[in-house]
């Protein structure tokens, strides 16, 4: 043999033998040497459970998904998931924990298999990886969630600090009450930006603290469901007791609280570690709309049937006290006194062209105020209730309010209610929602007659762009998501 042969096939040779021991570390666990000199640090399981795990099953554009090798066929072996399941149950969670961390090497991202082998070589990533690399470098948002895992985060602190989402995007979220989808608004390009796809009549929409989640209460299957933000796909539904309507989320996000509408009616209480339905206060009278008091201590529900305000202590998820009106319940506000504490209740009242205060601390109602009325000619009776949508500043002064019958949004002074501006929405019928940004700049409307969501300068009073979403849109709500 020629010395030109014996340098190609020894070329050749080590191609494959490189591409085959890349395959043979990625089998192999962390050895102890490798973990010599790391700093010890506890990997959490419900972290790995709640935001590693989702990664294995996400849909990356034109790659296969990590459970499609990794079920079977590969030493790294996820469990099978049960027979028409849509993510692991605990047990098989558990299973997967103990698997995927002898890939890493706790406190030390670069030095773990299972990030650096689907990591692209010009990333930082090793030689091979047989199903492709992932992501092109270490910011990709799945990876510095597995760094975080590595070094050591815990859901707990995910919770209390709002993960990346603090300097994370600021989004609105659209449902539509006639449609299967969930449109995602920018606020500063006032463009539809993500579509949540395959929930049909989806209620209410709320985003996790740690930007990771987005929660729909979905009215055609009766379910909660979980939906991964990277990928935008629905990844758990938990069953609810009854029909759902609008939901609201703690403060730590560790659990969702879900209108319930059909008899005999309570908010559930779902479990967002667990991901099962935990418990239902039953209110024997079906709930419309559920919200979390801005100090998180309490959350309020309202019933639109017999007209009474449900007010559940977040600590025992019990009632703590109810206030009944002669008028059903529809959506409400609050605002808060310099100390935190929830000051007022802002309450749209059913057939009430107005809205209703009940100072908290007393618990009882303190006066109603009604909107101007407009001439017969200019009313718009689309049906329902006529004024549907109401949102506070988060300094605590300002109180946006929709008028459906006026086919207006008016602005109020808090806490003397005085009359600021009005916009009239010119072109379009029906506001039917409303959320703010965080800035307390800009409010974005539900048009759900016109099918588009309006956004509104609050300082002017005047409308800036109309965004097309789905069908029919009514809740939304404002998140920062990864």
């Amino acid at each position: 043999m020629t010395r030109s042969k014996t340098s190609s096939l020894n070329r050749r040779w080590a191609t494959a033998c490189g591409a085959a021991v890349c395959v043979l570390v990625w089998a192999m666990p962390v050895s102890r040497a490798q973990e010599a000199g790391t700093k010890a640090v506890s990997l959490d399981y419900e972290f790995f459970k709640n935001n590693v795990q989702p990664i294995f099953m996400a849909k990356r554009e034109g790659h296969a998904r990590c459970v499609s090798c990794h079920v079977e066929g590969t030493p790294m072996r996820l469990q099978e998931m049960s027979a028409g399941a849509t993510t692991w149950n605990e047990e098989q969670s558990r299973k997967n924990f103990e698997l995927v961390r002898t890939r890493v090497v706790p406190g030390n991202p670069g030095s773990s298999r299972l990030l650096v082998h689907p990591l692209a070589n010009e990333g930082g990533g090793d030689l091979y990886h047989s199903g492709g690399k992932h992501w092109t470098s270490k910011d990709d948002p799945e990876w510095q969630t597995l760094a975080a895992w590595v070094q050591g985060r815990t859901v707990t602190q995910a919770a209390a600090t709002g993960g990346a989402a603090t300097a994370g995007n600021v989004r609105i979220l659209q449902t539509n009450s006639a449609g299967d989808n969930v449109h995602i608004i920018d606020p500063v390009s006032n463009k539809v930006v993500g579509v949540i796809e395959g929930i049909e009549v989806g209620h209410g929409a709320v985003g996790s603290p740690d930007g990771r989640w987005i929660y729909v209460s979905n009215e055609a299957e009766s379910t909660l469901d979980f939906v991964d933000v990277r990928t935008l796909r629905v990844m758990v539904k938990v069953p609810l007791s009854g029909h759902p309507n609008n939901i609201a989320i703690s403060r730590d996000g560790r659990k969702v609280y879900v209108s319930v509408r059909s008899a005999p009616g309570g908010v559930d209480v779902v479990d967002t570690v667990a991901r099962t339905l935990a418990k239902t206060v039953r209110t024997n009278h079906g709930i419309h709309n559920t919200y979390v008091t801005p100090d998180g201590r309490y959350a309020v529900a309202g019933s639109t049937p017999v007209g009474r305000i449900n007010v559940i202590d977040t600590a025992t998820d019990e009632i703590a006290w109810f206030l009944d009106v002669d008028l059903g319940i529809r959506p409400m506000a609050f605002d808060q006194n310099p100390d935190g504490s929830t000051r007022y209740i802002f309450a749209q009242l059913s057939e009430f062209n107005g809205f209703m205060v009940v100072d908290f601390a007393a618990r009882k109602e303190l006066r109603r105020v009604a909107f101007p009325e407009v001439p017969a000619a200019k009313q718009v009776k689309v049906g329902g209730n006529v004024s549907h949508g109401v949102a506070v500043t988060p300094d605590s002064k300002t109180l946006i309010v929709n008028s459906r019958l006026n086919n207006k949004v008016y602005k109020y002074s808090l806490p003397d209610f005085k009359m600021l501006g009005e916009v009239e929405m010119t072109g379009g019928i029906d506001p039917n929602w409303v959320t703010l940004t965080p800035d307390g700049r800009t409010a974005y409307v539900a048009m759900s007659g016109s099918n588009w969501t309006s956004a509104i300068d609050i300082a002017s009073m005047k409308e800036t762009a109309r965004i097309p979403v789905g069908h029919v849109p009514k809740r939304n709500s404002t998140a920062r998501l990864q």
